[in-house]
């Protein structure tokens, strides 16, 4: 996924966020959407390294880098916000009181189970960090992730393969060819990006796919 398709998908994850939200920006792509929230929407940001508030990528060559978020990435931060101690961020992760955490994932089974920490090789580095508190302290978890593995198989997966973070946990899957909704009677494609038809979107993964939530002109 290029740049600018990166922040395309931030930007929609932006745009589905609710006025009023507490939000968990995980490391990675989620944390492009910083950047791509409305001013007219009150979205307050949490971050588990112990920053609560408002802000968006600090601008080149005004890096502050006392002022992080969890990638290390430098922020700005608007008034009003606050940092405190990591464990009191993770009392808010697992205390339920986050409306929304946003994580990138390598595999999604059709039943909202996630894994994003480990991939199991032998050669990998383990990067749980928070994930495992916030896919069951999150009232919703959102996925930003490619579509396909480099590999070229579908990362939505009628079960996982790689070890699990949470179960049942994934509530919306955003990727650069679809949107999915999981809801207990299925997957549910919500939008389909570009020209793609529904057809060519389903071979693409084993998962039976939904479709009857598209509007007329992407559903034929």
């Amino acid at each position: 996924m290029n740049q600018e398709s990166r922040n395309l998908l931030a930007a929609r994850v932006a745009r589905d966020i609710p006025d009023g939200s507490y939000v968990n920006l995980g490391i990675g792509l989620p944390t492009l959407v910083a950047n791509h929230l409305s001013r007219d929407k009150e979205v307050i940001l949490h971050s588990e390294n112990g920053v609560l508030g408002q802000w968006e990528a600090a601008d080149p060559g005004h890096e502050d880098w006392d002022l992080i978020n969890a990638g290390k990435e430098a922020i700005r931060l608007q008034p009003g916000a606050a940092f405190f101690h990591h464990a009191d961020s993770f009392g808010m992760m697992r205390g339920g009181h986050l409306d929304i955490c946003v994580l990138g994932a390598f595999q999604v089974s059709e039943r909202g189970d996630l894994a994003n920490w480990h991939t199991g090789a032998e050669d990998s580095i383990p990067a749980v960090g928070g994930a495992m508190d916030l896919a069951i302290g999150a009232k919703r978890v959102f996925v930003m992730m490619d579509f396909l593995a480099k590999d070229g198989k579908s990362k939505l997966m009628s079960r996982c393969t790689y070890p699990l973070t949470g179960l049942a946990c994934v509530s919306r899957i955003y990727t650069e060819l679809a949107t999915f909704d999981i809801r207990e009677d299925g997957v549910f494609v919500v939008e389909i990006i570009g020209d793609m038809a529904p057809s060519k979107l389903q071979a693409l993964t084993e998962v039976t796919l939904d479709f009857s939530l598209l509007d007329a002109s992407q559903a034929a």
